[in-house]
């Protein structure tokens, strides 16, 4: 009806790596989260509360338009809180807020690569892998073209299209190295900013995948053996960074990195050691490396950077199932606070 306004509210369940959503229904249109009414669920369904004091609050942090509804309707990102208004322990969104907030000057952007593999509705074989079997080896899917080597573009490019639509910075897409693997990437965000289009890509990604009756996987490992791994790839820098003479920043950013190797690869997501083997264009967990130009390395400085004497750095060791609350703020914490 003319005048009523769809809202999608989504938050992260108490896995802290799946997705909720369940709509309401508006008599007019925000402008902004604060124009929006808290909302509740029942989470003992979620894993976030007790069946006996089940009650969680949805608190609206951003708005996106809703690429598959009407055109005033919205995607609405929230933060899960229990009655008594503090975040209840799978939020990890209040936490990196309160992070960026310490040092808005520092202006943090961040572009962030997310890969992911597509799998038939079984959950067992990903697009274009024979049943029980194994396609051809790496080597011709790499932003490939051709039905023998490019499976579920169709998915990928209604995701592409409707991230876009919803207003969220999708800065562009490519077919991956393990065939039914593909990447986009998100950005450049500012602080807080970049977690929030993510996580609101993943969803939008799921709702795209019931549209094509496939899966989305988000496994750092999918495949055991010689195949690539999927991670999240951290582009980062700073105001300092990106102005002339930000190289020294970088470097100086880079050590801190090196000292805090372990606390990161603990928060970098779940299973990512399976994937930090050092083979497969990633670095060993076990240790922290750095190079220009070096995609084996866990942290890889460009030659353009290198070059201009200013720039951003990519932190390559998070994994593709990586909150991006934890990665993003972690990072900015250990390089600047």
């Amino acid at each position: 009806m003319a005048g009523l306004v769809k809202a999608e509210y989504v938050w992260i369940d108490g896995t802290m790596k799946n997705l909720r959503s369940k709509t309401r229904t508006l008599d007019f249109c925000p402008s902004s989260p604060n124009d929006l009414p808290i909302w509740n669920f029942d989470g003992s369904s979620t894993g976030q509360a007790d069946g006996h004091d089940s009650e969680v609050l949805l608190k609206p942090v951003r708005i996106f338009k809703d690429p598959f509804r009407a055109v005033n309707d919205i995607l609405v990102m929230c933060e899960c809180l229990d009655p008594q208004f503090n975040p209840v322990d799978s939020n990890t969104y209040h936490n990196a807020n309160d992070i960026f907030n310490r040092a808005l000057e520092e202006k943090p952007w961040f572009g962030l690569e997310q890969e992911y593999t597509l799998f038939e509705i079984d959950g067992i074989t990903p697009l274009g892998w024979p049943k029980n079997g194994f396609p051809e080896p790496q080597g011709k899917y790499y932003c490939g073209a051709g039905a023998d080597r490019m499976f579920g573009r169709p998915v990928v490019e209604a995701h592409y299209s409707a991230c876009l639509h919803a207003g969220i910075k999708v800065s562009g897409i490519n077919a991956e190295v393990m065939p039914g693997q593909w990447e986009y990437q998100v950005g450049p965000c500012e602080g807080i900013e970049g977690a929030d289009h993510l996580w609101m890509s993943r969803y939008i990604m799921h709702r795209v995948c019931e549209i094509h009756n496939v899966i989305c996987n988000f496994e750092p490992k999918p495949m055991k053996g010689d195949w690539n791994g999927a991670g999240c790839h951290a582009n980062y820098s700073t105001e300092r960074m990106r102005a002339e003479g930000g190289y020294e920043e970088i470097l100086r950013a880079i050590d801190r990195l090196s000292a805090a190797h372990d606390e990161h690869i603990a928060a970098y997501g779940e299973g990512n050691k399976d994937r930090l083997t050092g083979a497969h264009e990633t670095a060993s967990w076990r240790e922290f490396t750095w190079g220009v130009a070096n995609r084996g390395a866990s942290v890889r400085v460009g030659r353009e950077t290198e070059r201009d004497g200013c720039g951003y750095m990519e932190d390559r060791r998070p994994s593709s199932n990586c909150d991006p609350y934890v990665v993003t703020s972690l990072i900015f914490k250990t390089t600047v606070l």
